[in-house]
């Protein structure tokens, strides 16, 4: 049977107790985690780093300092990555100083972890090479800075000549809201692109020289209904509309390699952004379940080596 006619099978109701379980320690019990709480930062990369290597990845660091304080990207390296082109699944881990980051970015660290979990059982079935990394610093006071953890990794790989075929970024991805009107957007956007006034769709959004990878993951999403998906590309590395790079995906784009934000689209549907009332009870760990059945479609379709 030709691979692209293959579909991973897998237990969504275990994947949203993994995913809530995550959530919940790292939102629940560690709490916020930024520079400004060093040890709980710390907390959080370390019980990344005891999942992974618990189901058998070797875990690679790197490690930087600032403020006298040792941080560190976590990154996992399947099939002769980052020797061969690969993808690159990436979330950070750390939050604002005074939320409980359920949403931002418990949430995505959940996905990547329970994606990595998925290979690692061989639902997944392995067939290109990729890289599962978790980024620190992406929050303030290092956002836009080269010690965003993102950035230290883009340059790094481009120092060293990775063929980077595509990051998916994942940022906030737990909350939806289906009330008419709950969902906003920048200035004239839904209006264009014929957009819901509902929250219910997860977002992927590409710069101009990501439009190949964005409709290769539109047409695997949509190869799941039960999460709805629109896409939107930007020109000029998404300067024309500042909100699509307010992640990691930005310090791919600046290093010329194709990437995209997977999204709830951030403050424009989750009022809890950068507060306090960012906690676990908040997010639809259904919806996040379908996320990582959506992802593991577009790796079932086009992680293949090149």
């Amino acid at each position: 049977m030709a691979h692209s006619k293959v579909e991973n099978t897998f237990s969504l109701a275990q994947v949203k107790g993994g995913l809530k379980r995550h959530v919940e320690r790292l939102a629940g019990t560690i709490g916020p985690r930024s520079l400004y709480k060093p040890q709980r930062l710390e907390k959080a990369a370390s019980y990344i780093q005891e999942l992974l290597e618990e189901e058998g990845f070797t875990v690679e660091f790197q490690e930087y300092s600032l403020w006298k304080t040792p941080v560190r990207n976590l990154v996992v390296y399947l099939e002769g990555a980052p020797h061969e082109p690969y993808y690159l699944v990436g979330a950070h881990y750390d939050t604002v100083s005074h939320t409980p980051g359920a949403d931002d970015n418990a949430s995505a660290v959940a996905v990547a972890l329970e994606l990595a979990h998925l290979i690692a059982q061989g639902v997944l079935k392995s067939v290109g090479p990729l890289a599962i990394a978790f980024f620190t610093l992406e929050e303030p006071p290092t956002f836009g800075t080269p010690l965003m953890g993102s950035r230290v990794y883009a340059s790094w790989a481009r120092r060293e000549g990775h063929a980077i075929r595509g990051a998916l970024v994942l940022e906030m991805v737990g909350y939806y809201c289906r009330e008419p009107g709950c969902q906003s957007y920048p200035p004239f956007i839904r209006q264009l692109l014929g957009l819901p006034k509902v929250g219910n769709f997860i977002g992927i959004i590409g710069d101009g020289k990501s439009r190949k990878l964005v409709e290769n993951l539109e047409t695997a999403f949509k190869r799941r209904p039960e999460l709805p998906v629109h896409s939107l590309v930007v020109p000029f590395r998404g300067y024309l509309l500042p909100a699509t790079r307010l992640s990691d995906n930005a310090s791919f784009w600046d290093k010329g390699y194709p990437a995209v934000m997977i999204t709830d689209t951030a403050y424009y549907r989750n009022p809890n952004y950068h507060t306090s009332r960012d906690t676990p009870d908040t997010l639809d760990y259904s919806a996040m379940a379908q996320l990582v059945k959506s992802l593991a479609s577009f790796l079932t379709l086009f992680w293949r080596p090149l």
